[in-house]
């Protein structure tokens, strides 16, 4: 099985969730997400499809990817860069490869960029030619958060192994995981104490059979009365 995830930047949220065969292809899932006008979305390579990213930029949505290496083109403009932010070029581009051109692929921007810690270097492609170059090169790196979206659930929401083999199981065990992380969200947001969800994860599961505002338990309001359910099962 595989999770494929739009995650909002505002917020980190998601905003767009499907479960599909192992065997489906990222692109796939991709192509069926209706961005709204003005989005600007930030994609690995497996999401390369000049098609798509035609449809993207006929509605108005920007994207962020990496130009793959065998990508060929010609450069219609150079910018003027400040190499001291680490951008080694800011160029507009036509890509002159056969699927390109059937396709009538607009001119993109081409943006360099070497990391100053690791000096790896990297390349850009966007249909966004307002920001500036930095900004698009931070774009990119801020796609590293969907990174950390997974690691979390799966340190925490114990999706990382199943209680069954059966697709009904996994895909249920995921979509628990899933409503989970949103009601974190959601309680982060309301309780506005600068938590980190682990911490309030942490939080509630030391307090799971008590019977209280999780609000005022967040903020450490002092118990008025006794909140345990007499109702519930005691543990010896």
């Amino acid at each position: 099985m595989k999770l494929h995830v739009a995650l909002d930047h505002s917020g980190l949220i998601p905003c767009f969730a499907a479960i599909t065969e192992g065997k489906t292809s990222d692109i796939e899932i991709g192509r069926t997400v209706n961005f709204p006008k003005g989005s600007i979305v930030a994609v690995d390579k497996g999401y390369t499809d000049y098609k798509w990213f035609n449809q993207l930029n006929l509605k108005g949505v920007y994207f962020v990817i990496r130009l793959r290496k065998n990508a060929v083109w010609k450069v219609k403009e150079r910018r003027p860069v400040d190499k001291k932010s680490g951008i080694t070029s800011d160029q507009t581009i036509h890509l002159t490869g056969a699927k390109p051109k059937r396709i009538g692929l607009p001119v993109l921007r081409r943006v360099g960029f070497k990391d100053k810690l690791t000096g790896q270097r990297y390349e850009f492609l966007t249909n966004n030619f307002d920001l500036d170059a930095a900004t698009i090169a931070e774009i990119y790196k801020q796609r590293w958060q969907i990174e950390l979206f997974f690691k979390w659930i799966k340190q925490n929401l114990k999706i990382k192994t199943f209680v069954g083999n059966s697709k009904n199981v996994v895909m249920t065990q995921i979509w628990i995981a899933m409503c989970t992380y949103l009601l974190l969200s959601y309680l982060k947001f309301s309780a506005k104490l600068g938590w980190s969800m682990q911490k309030i994860l942490r939080v509630l599961q030391l307090n799971i059979f008590l019977r209280r505002d999780l609000i005022a338990l967040l903020r450490g309001d002092p118990c008025l009365k006794n909140t345990r359910d007499s109702k519930q099962l005691s543990f010896l």
